[in-house]
């Protein structure tokens, strides 16, 4: 599902999700269907219904656009919808939470601090260990 939106300039883009296995990613993409920054997540294997958010980044040409905060709440949404548990790696996430956390809650959000086991899954499954 992708999402047509705007960044800060009023230029046209899109926020969508690509699925892949084992990283997945929400993806922001200029109008000529370039690709600009993207949010990784992975979905634990036989875990709760969790994704965990670890690295995010936009293109430094196309910083303070606000491309990295259209990222970031597309995907708090998504997780909302979809009834999953943000667990935020990342600190663009974490911080995202520190300080709306409250309203991503009252909105039907639910997101936990990360542990050292969520932190050693993403780095087994970023090296493609099993």
């Amino acid at each position: 599902m992708s999402r047509e939106l705007a960044d800060n300039s009023g230029a046209p883009v899109t926020v969508g999700i690509e699925h892949a296995d084992p990283v997945s990613a929400y993806v922001v993409r200029l109008a000529d269907g370039s690709a600009v920054g993207r949010a990784d997540f992975v979905d634990p294997p036989d875990g709760p219904d969790e994704r965990i958010f670890f690295h995010t980044e936009v293109d430094p040409e196309f910083g303070g656009r606000g491309l990295a905060g259209l990222l970031v709440r597309a995907a708090l949404e998504d997780s909302i919808r979809d009834g999953l548990d943000v667990v935020p790696v990342c600190p663009l996430f974490a911080r995202h939470l520190d300080r709306h956390g409250d309203e991503f809650v009252a909105d039907g959000g639910r997101f936990r601090s990360p542990t050292r086991a969520d932190i050693v899954l993403v780095g087994r499954i970023t090296r493609g260990r099993p």
